[in-house]
């Protein structure tokens, strides 16, 4: 049975999702029988020796984690090592002053414009967290942009219709609005889903699958 720890830390905007969330992904371990989950509000199972007792770290977190320099680095060498790396919505506004963390997960929150029912578009449907989508579909989410990404460093899987928003408000010149995307980093695969603001998501099959053979696949659990 693999162990996946789930840190749900607020060093900045605290999300009412995240309660919602801790059960979502535990029920998700325990019903497919294929992991466990340790989920918790501190970061003090980032360090060294307790990190070697999981095969896979969740990250739904946003600001400057309190810790060390030294957990820092020990944290991305587990990754870089082949420990797999999970991150939901808020994980990319998280360690700004940390620009490795940003490489490994893609890039980082710049805005959040459209917070609304858009329409987003499956970019990649073969792959196990999109393969039971349509090719698109509305939801209601807050739609994250980034900075210091590129689809040039990732694959991205889900990405918006920009006819569905209005663009002038959007924040990249490239109107290159991903939502989820995946990687290696290192000997690791990287899985980010930017969707999740909203409680009532968290209770949806859809997206419950979806993040589910998102954390399968970057366990190397579902190919």
């Amino acid at each position: 049975m693999k162990r996946l720890l789930m840190v749900t830390h607020s060093a900045g905007y605290k999300h009412d999702y995240l309660p919602t969330a801790r059960e979502v992904v535990t029920m998700l371990g325990r019903r497919s029988g294929l992991f466990e989950v340790v989920a918790t509000d501190e970061c003090d199972l980032l360090n060294k020796e307790d990190l070697k007792r999981f095969d896979a770290i969740l990250f739904a977190t946003t600001g400057e984690l309190p810790i060390s320099e030294e957990q820092r680095q020990d944290f991305i060498e587990s990754i870089r090592n082949g420990k797999a790396f999970i991150g939901v919505h808020n994980a990319t506004d998280t360690f700004y002053t940390f620009p490795e963390y940003g490489r490994m997960i893609g890039g980082y929150f710049m805005a959040h414009p459209w917070n609304q029912v858009v329409t987003v578009k499956v970019e990649d449907p073969t792959h196990p967290s999109t393969r039971h989508l349509p090719r698109s579909f509305r939801v209601k989410e807050e739609i994250y942009t980034f900075k210091d990404w590129s689809r040039d460093r990732t694959h991205v899987l889900i990405s918006l219709d920009n006819s569905s928003v209005d663009l002038s408000k959007g924040t990249r010149e490239d109107n290159d609005y991903a939502l989820c995307w995946c990687h290696n980093y290192g000997k690791a695969r990287v899985f980010y889903t930017g969707f999740g603001h909203y409680k009532e998501i968290w209770h949806q099959e859809w997206f419950q699958k979806h993040l589910l053979n998102g954390i399968l696949w970057a366990m190397r659990l579902i190919e």
